[in-house]
């Protein structure tokens, strides 16, 4: 061991410091613990938070969705599937048909988003409809060959709807009568209650077969657009403009990122926000280190005169010192980062700080401990408390010897 670790760690471990100083050092390393174990928590909350939503988002919707310029829908859906399932780094394309449109049911009553899927393709795509709570996932009819409709748990909830209930979906868009334009009505039996995790989708949408929602809609075989998922989130960009390039002129690609740009912002600023007013308590605990080896220096300078009348160099009384303060940051930064990370794993495995799923679309804080978020977290503590310790190393290496021992 070096001569400036040896005189830094042996001061540090010494019994015979006076007490206050031996507080005041012990503070300093609680404080940048304090500092670090709260930063890890707020930043494991926000990307928790962030994954959650993409993660739920993204269990019933598209990462791309091809739209038509045309009003009128996409007639030839099938055979642009065919052409552009092929492009690479497509995982599957399903055509759906959206409506808004009125639920009743015993004299209840409510709009809601329907939305008709290809059956086939539907829980190869998507993760909600694998999700069902109450009834069957299947949109096969029974006996009486009423159609088929899956509605979220929370609409059921509101609705007082069971599996097996029958119900009337009216439609906007109506048909033309001797009377005038009258809303298309139609039955539906409701076959499954399905569970997202999504609060917006739980409680207002309804998923019924393509023909279904197609024959409600009265826009013979149309599809509104074409969702694609694609196989790596990150590449969404790319596989939009490669199907734009292959569609043709006439279609408008949005990605995830587009459709919810909003959001993914908020969160990301409210990140860095979080970062930086979190991270000045790591700098309190910075000047709480500035204090202990200001305070050092005062209490030793006899002990400074004498190394230095001995031959120690300037240099290495500065090293003395910043050893003292880098030994005291990385005590309280390791001690931060272990009660960070636990405490962060024990409140997202048992759920502990629930939340009000009408306001914040899922019903828990989560909490995603980043080990990038680890590492510059440490560096930037680290950082701190160096630069804590280079005035006192200064004042330290400044001490003149004969003014300190002229008269002892």
């Amino acid at each position: 061991m070096k001569f400036e670790s040896l005189v830094a760690f042996r001061y540090l471990r010494s019994p015979y410091r006076p007490a206050v100083l031996r507080l005041v050092t012990l503070l300093a390393v609680l404080g940048v613990a304090a500092g670090v174990t709260t930063l890890v928590i707020a930043l494991s909350m926000n990307t928790g938070f962030r994954q959650a939503i993409r993660d739920r988002l993204l269990s019933v919707t598209a990462h791309i969705n091809l739209k038509p310029l045309n009003p009128e829908g996409i007639h030839n859906y099938q055979q642009e599937i065919e052409r552009l399932d092929r492009t690479p780094g497509v995982r599957s394309i399903e055509p759906a048909v959206y409506n808004t449109v009125l639920l009743s049911l015993g004299g209840r009553a409510r709009g809601i988003v329907l939305k008709g899927v290809d059956p086939k393709l539907a829980f190869d795509a998507g993760e909600a409809l694998a999700h069902v709570s109450e009834g069957s996932s299947s949109f096969a009819p029974a006996a009486d060959e009423i159609p088929v409709l899956l509605v979220g748990h929370i609409l059921a909830e509101e609705l007082r709807i069971s599996a097996g209930d029958y119900v009337t979906l009216t439609s906007p868009q109506g048909s033309l009568t001797p009377l005038g334009l009258l809303p298309r009505a139609k039955r539906f039996r409701v076959g499954g209650i399905f569970n997202s995790g999504f609060y917006d989708y739980d409680a207002n949408w309804g998923f019924v077969t393509l023909a279904s929602a197609q024959a409600l809609a009265g826009v013979g075989d149309v599809a509104s657009l074409l969702e694609v998922r694609v196989s790596k989130l990150d590449d969404a960009r790319q596989v939009a403009d490669a199907l734009l390039a292959r569609a043709g002129p006439g279609y408008l690609a949005t990605t995830w990122m587009d459709e919810n740009r909003a959001l993914f912002r908020a969160l990301s600023l409210e990140k860095l926000v979080t970062a930086l007013f979190i991270g000045l308590i790591t700098f309190v605990a910075g000047l709480n280190i500035l204090v202990v080896l200001t305070m050092t220096v005062t209490d030793r300078a006899r002990d400074i005169a004498v190394l230095m009348a001995m031959g120690t160099r300037r240099a290495q009384i500065r090293r003395i010192f910043m050893l003292e303060g880098l030994a005291v940051s990385i005590l309280g930064t390791m001690a931060g980062l272990v009660a960070g990370y636990g405490l962060a794993w024990v409140l997202n495995r048992w759920r502990l700080i629930p939340l009000n799923p009408e306001v914040y679309a899922i019903p828990y804080v989560p909490f995603h401990a980043n080990a990038f978020d680890a590492i510059w977290i440490a560096v930037a503590a680290l950082a701190i408390s160096v630069a804590a310790t280079i005035l006192p190393a200064r004042s330290a290496a400044r001490i003149l010897p004969v003014e300190i021992l002229r008269f002892e």
